[in-house]
């Protein structure tokens, strides 16, 4: 791994990463390029399946993206993650830890309680919280 001077090298190599293209403060074509075709089909293919598991880490990161921003974006974005896994892992020697499937709701508890409430309160429910 020391061809690659860290995963974002390998993953602008693979043509996993976003795409940035602005111009005068106007976002134009996010398009990622071709890069090296059988690493990146095997990426997609990989994300395909590791979004179909249940309560994991990259099931979760591409529900969440998937429903702002499509299917197919959030496969990239999970391809992106699955090479950097794969590069951190091959360059420090460690194994796999999965971060699991609550990981955004925990990393911003009170974001996500303030968006189910007003997705309740749009249902025409009123929310009374009490601390358990």
């Amino acid at each position: 791994m020391t061809r690659f001077p860290s995963s974002d090298h390998i993953s602008s190599w693979a043509r996993v990463c976003p795409g940035n293209y602005e111009s005068a403060g106007k976002r134009k074509s996010g398009s990622t390029g071709r890069g090296n075709p059988w690493l990146r089909s095997a990426l997609v293919e990989a994300a395909w399946g590791a979004a179909r598991t249940k309560n994991t880490y990259l099931s979760a990161q591409y529900h969440r993206i998937a429903a702002r921003r499509g299917a197919k974006r959030a496969i990239l974005a999970v391809a992106h993650t699955i090479l950097v896994i794969l590069y951190n892992m091959l360059k420090h020697g460690t194994s796999y830890q999965d971060l699991g499937a609550n990981y955004f709701d925990q990393r911003d508890q009170q974001g996500t309680l303030r968006r189910s409430i007003r997705r309740i309160e749009r249902l025409g429910y009123k929310v009374n919280l009490q601390p358990a």
